[in-house]
């Protein structure tokens, strides 16, 4: 396909920003079993996480079967039963952004407010001049030439 032609674009359909405000509310955990305090601290947070508005109803089925399976990790005895439960939930958490790298593959970023801008500003700045004080401290090996006669 040639270069100049319009239809081929290298755009992601699912790339967008994601704001830290929303007012999407988390469904409730289905009644059939006594959830583990961690489940539930988790489904709250991914549910106030700015990926929130971008589920769709269809992905609560998914995000219950991967509910199951972190409940099932924190109520496991054995060690080897919490590393095959860890794997599982790694692999369906890509699905729904839920880490950054999984943002990243995604193309979703989270907005960033003024406060987080200025502490990022003011970070590479303090950065930059602790650079600048040790180069200014440095001897500069020049100075320890000396003429030989």
């Amino acid at each position: 396909m040639p270069k100049n032609n319009p239809a081929r674009r290298n755009r992601s359909a699912t790339r967008a920003t994601l704001s830290l405000v929303h007012d999407v509310e988390a469904p409730e955990l289905p009644g059939t079993r006594e959830w583990h305090p961690q489940t539930t601290s988790w489904w709250a947070d991914i549910w106030a996480s700015p990926m929130a508005p971008e589920f769709d109803d269809s992905d609560q089925h998914g995000l219950f079967a991967l509910a199951v399976l972190v409940d099932d990790f924190w109520m496991a005895d054995k060690a080897s039963v919490r590393a095959s439960l860890s794997a599982e939930i790694r692999l369906q958490r890509q699905c729904f952004g839920l880490t950054p790298i999984d943002r990243r593959r995604l193309q979703w970023e989270i907005e960033r407010g003024e406060d987080a801008e200025e502490r990022s500003q003011k970070r590479k700045a303090a950065a930059k001049k602790a650079a600048q004080e040790e180069r200014d401290e440095a001897v500069d090996p020049r100075s320890l030439l000396q003429a030989v006669q």
